[in-house]
């Protein structure tokens, strides 16, 4: 039976074969929960039934392919190295007043780093708790990273301190998300505000710090966002200035390998951070946009539209989660593995997304985006009016319609 087949058919079998190995191998390091995975596996299976029947039963197929991925993780497991030791290493965070960055000062403290915590107010209450809970060996500088002349003080700073040893790790955590909104409705002095947070500050500490760095051939952690790679909607100011940094990151990890320097990019999913869960904050960007948009722009998209985002938005940090460990061990990791990957799910649902949004149609991605965000149930005020004044036009023809036939049948009827 074997011998009807053509060469050509052999080719296109072992292309075949190839692409859908790498389609797992993929899947197998997206750090899925078991369900997406299991449905992965009867996806393949069904397609090589249908594609390879004649040749191998499909249960045996996957037995075979699932005893060869067994092997192969043992393997992988059992020569993974032991993590590499905090002690004696200096490590630089950025962002440290709270969030991500207060919690990884405090775990990489306790590890025995020597840590240099970087905060906007040195008398705020996250610098005070970071004191009082933190070691000797930590240092707290007091650094702006879009203001250069605190860069360079915080580089002479850390110099003098570390000497010959340089700088093991550089943890850009430090970020801001000013705006909420469609992108009509954001103010260039918002996507400023982002970019120059975003993107040139972390541009400027990375490149100030890289001949420490070099040094040491430490490591650069950079946290970034799935709004980086996504386009979620309302996010645009944001994702932008995350989109910017991620290439960034992605050319200098290319560019510092013959250095022995290692980057790693983190994508978190939503945890409460900074300002997410105040109701003031949320109050005052909302007013500080309705002050600042034109009349026209406001009655074009209306208040009721505004005031919805706000709620969506503000309803979507309350659901965050407040357990940040998830993203301060992969931080850990990827400081301290002597392996470390490219990039970093951290957190629920992250690697399902970007599945779906590498492998899917773009229509099921793009739904998917828009029901797992932000799901705006207003329109526009301009859309409404015109829908409204489309639907009484409508209405009003078949109302005429209805006139002009009653007059034709009673035509008839004489």
């Amino acid at each position: 039976m074997m011998e009807d087949f053509t060469l050509p058919f052999w080719i296109y079998l072992c292309i075949l074969t190839m692409l859908v190995g790498g389609l797992m191998k993929k899947i197998l390091a997206s750090h899925l929960s078991a369900a997406p995975t299991l449905v992965a596996w009867l996806g393949a299976t069904v397609l090589v039934e249908r594609l390879w029947a004649f040749c191998l039963p499909a249960a045996l197929l996957l037995a075979l392919l699932g005893l060869a991925c067994c092997l192969y993780s043992a393997a992988k497991t059992g020569a993974l190295p032991a993590a590499l030791p905090a002690q004696d290493k200096a490590v630089l965070i950025t962002g440290c007043d709270s969030g991500f960055g207060k919690a990884t000062a405090k775990r990489l403290d306790a590890l025995g780093f020597e840590v240099f915590a970087t905060v906007l107010d040195l008398t705020g209450d996250g610098a005070r708790e970071l004191q009082r809970t933190c070691s000797a060996r930590l240092t707290l500088l007091q650094v702006d990273i879009t203001q250069p002349q605190q860069v360079q003080q915080a580089l002479l700073d850390i110099t003098a301190r570390v000497g010959l040893r340089g700088l093991w790790g550089l943890v850009n955590n430090a970020g801001v998300c000013v705006n909420f909104g469609d992108a009509e409705l954001s103010l260039m002095s918002n996507f400023r505000g982002c970019m120059e947070v975003n993107f040139f500050g972390t541009l400027n500490v990375t490149k100030s710090f890289l001949p420490l760095l070099r040094q040491a051939k430490g490591r650069i952690v950079t946290i970034s966002s799935p709004a980086g790679d996504q386009p979620f909607p309302c996010l645009a100011a944001y994702g932008a200035s995350k989109a910017a940094l991620n290439l960034f990151i992605n050319t200098l990890r290319h560019e510092l390998e013959p250095w022995g320097i290692r980057v790693s990019t983190i994508l978190p999913s939503s945890y409460k951070t900074g300002q997410s869960s105040n109701h003031g904050y949320w109050e005052q960007q909302h007013k500080q946009l309705l002050q600042s948009l034109p009349p026209a722009l406001l009655e074009d998209y209306g208040e009721d539209y505004v005031a919805e985002t706000k709620e969506l938005f503000q309803s979507y940090a309350l659901q965050a989660n407040p357990d940040l460990s998830p993203v301060v061990n992969t931080i850990v990791q990827a400081l301290l593995s002597p392996q470390p990957q490219v990039r970093y799910f951290a957190g629920p649902g992250v690697g399902l997304m970007y599945f779906i949004h590498t492998y899917c149609p773009f229509s099921i991605s793009n739904r998917f985006l828009q029901k797992l965000f932000v799901k705006k149930k207003l329109m526009p005020r301009a859309l409404r009016k015109q829908s409204g004044f489309e639907l009484s036009l409508h209405n009003n023809n078949n109302n005429n319609n209805n006139n002009n036939n009653k007059e034709e049948e009673k035509l008839l009827q004489l």
